[in-house]
């Protein structure tokens, strides 16, 4: 995609080759939002199982696989080679078929998908966050990249 090779091109000056260390916020927002990605995965494995809509079913599949997963692994490496240790998160859940749970106590497909639009909406505006209290052009990086991400999903 030629939008990230722009990103790069803009942050490609500052990268220098000379880190410094990250700062708290930095380190803050890149944990913080790991967290919230593990988050959301979870929350989109259990839409899939409960949502009805086939169509729906595959939208919380292709955002989980082409947008979170990416920003899970691409944040989780980054972290792991900066001597960062990951936030605790919950174990994926399992793929099943959860029809016999009575409608009041699951979510209908509207309200996933209110869910799933909130949540990337949501991580827009963490990742702008992270974003603007970026030091180092490769965290800076980083949040360009979610956002756009998040975006064009």
């Amino acid at each position: 995609m030629k939008l990230f090779d722009l990103i790069q091109d803009v942050f490609e000056p500052f990268m220098d080759g000379e880190k410094r260390p990250l700062n708290v916020m930095e380190v803050s927002n890149l944990w913080f939002f790991l967290l919230g990605t593990e988050t959301t995965m979870r929350n989109e494995e259990i839409g899939y199982n409960l949502a009805q809509d086939p169509e729906l079913k595959q939208i919380l599949k292709d955002i989980r696989e082409t947008v979170h997963i990416p920003i899970r692994d691409e944040l989780k490496e980054f972290l792991m080679n900066e001597g960062v240790p990951f936030p605790q998160s919950t174990p994926e859940k399992p793929v099943g078929d959860f029809k016999s749970i009575p409608e009041g106590a699951k979510l209908n497909d509207e309200e996933m998908a209110n869910l799933m639009s909130y949540n990337l909406a949501m991580g827009v505006n963490y990742a702008a966050r992270g974003l603007t209290e970026s030091i180092r052009a490769d965290v800076g990086l980083i949040f360009s990249k979610i956002i756009l991400k998040k975006t064009t999903a």
